[in-house]
């Protein structure tokens, strides 16, 4: 095995951030430093989503897994919230979307399927820009945004270069902290264990484990806060 971090490693990494940042969120919220740590899963997962689209051998059993795991999360937690904010699988599923799209439009080379990824760029900003904005009265929205669905695209037609792509991440990361404020700079920090993937996915197949810690994770987060802040 290469030196370095594997695919594995590297998301059980953005896991632990994300869980600490939910942690932090649902019970510690003047705790910035918990919200901090936190910053340094979504570039990770992006890049990994990236990866995903690369490498899958199946297509459509890919965005179909992403899809039903975003809409399982969306079900319970509208249920337990009673809101409408897209959790991160929505956020990814739309994401595979226009990778593969746009990947079909550029190996055919047909005008057609550039105008089709035009307007779905544009579908896909009004959707997680204007849209939420609009309907201000409610909590609808993506979760981070249009700059969030197109990350894992950006990082996948990137240079093969891991510098070029990680330079892609540090750029996306810039891009989000402009959109949604200061303390999104800190995910420029995921750099750091991003150069060191070795490209590997690792020895264990984990991929079922990811799927379900994340609803799991929060389920956990929710009832712990019941009882701390009853």
């Amino acid at each position: 095995m290469k030196k370095g971090l594997t695919n594995n490693q590297l998301k059980i990494i953005a896991l632990v951030s994300m869980t600490i940042d939910h942690i932090g969120t649902a019970m510690f919220p003047d705790v910035q430093i918990l919200r901090i740590i936190g910053r340094l899963a979504f570039p990770i997962f992006a890049y990994m989503i990236a990866e995903g689209c690369k490498y899958t051998r199946n297509r459509k059993r890919y965005v179909t897994v992403i899809a039903v795991e975003a809409l399982i999360c969306q079900l319970v937690f509208f249920a337990v919230e009673k809101s409408l904010y897209m959790n991160i699988f929505v956020t990814f599923t739309l994401s595979i979307f226009l990778i593969f799209l746009a990947d079909k439009a550029l190996k055919s080379k047909k005008a057609s399927y550039y105008v089709t990824v035009a307007v779905c760029l544009l579908l896909l900003y009004c959707v997680c820009e204007i849209l939420p904005k609009k309907l201000a009265f409610n909590d609808f929205d993506i979760d981070y945004g249009f700059f969030g669905v197109i990350t894992p695209a950006v990082i996948y037609f990137a240079r093969e270069e891991k510098q070029t792509k990680i330079s892609v991440v540090a750029l996306m990361c810039i891009l989000l902290g402009l959109r949604y404020g200061d303390i999104q700079y800190y995910s420029l920090l995921s750099v750091f264990p991003l150069l060191f993937y070795n490209g590997e996915r690792g020895k264990l197949k984990l991929k079922y484990f990811f799927y379900a810690y994340y609803p799991l994770h929060l389920a956990v987060i929710y009832l712990v806060s019941l009882i701390i802040l009853k």
